[in-house]
């Protein structure tokens, strides 16, 4: 039985340090862009936090472009959030993919 009360307590430490490691990453960012005329910032959860478009990128006559552009910086950005919280919570289960994580 102290074998499992020991299991117990690792599960509940290992549990408490992911909480921690999923709160810090809300506090750090990331930022994908495009052409270097839109930019997005996401945090390490994958909300997105801003973006910023440059008037160059603005041409009534070519919609389709910005639309393209904000669409790659968005996936750019959320591509580099997942790398974050790969990296980060990899550190807490040793390289493990565990599903439903993150």
């Amino acid at each position: 039985m102290n074998q499992m009360q020991q299991m117990m307590k690792q599960v509940k430490k290992m549990q408490e340090q992911m909480l921690k490691t999923q709160e810090a990453l809300a506090a750090k960012t990331v930022e994908g862009s495009a052409g270097g005329v839109v930019t997005v910032t996401a945090n390490g959860q994958k909300k997105i936090l801003s973006i910023a478009i440059k008037p160059e990128a603005v041409d009534p006559e070519d919609v389709e472009m910005l639309q393209d552009l904000v669409l790659t910086a968005v996936n750019d950005a959320l591509a580099k959030a997942d790398e974050l919280a790969n990296n980060d919570m990899g550190k807490l289960t040793g390289g493990m993919n565990i599903p439903g994580l993150f």
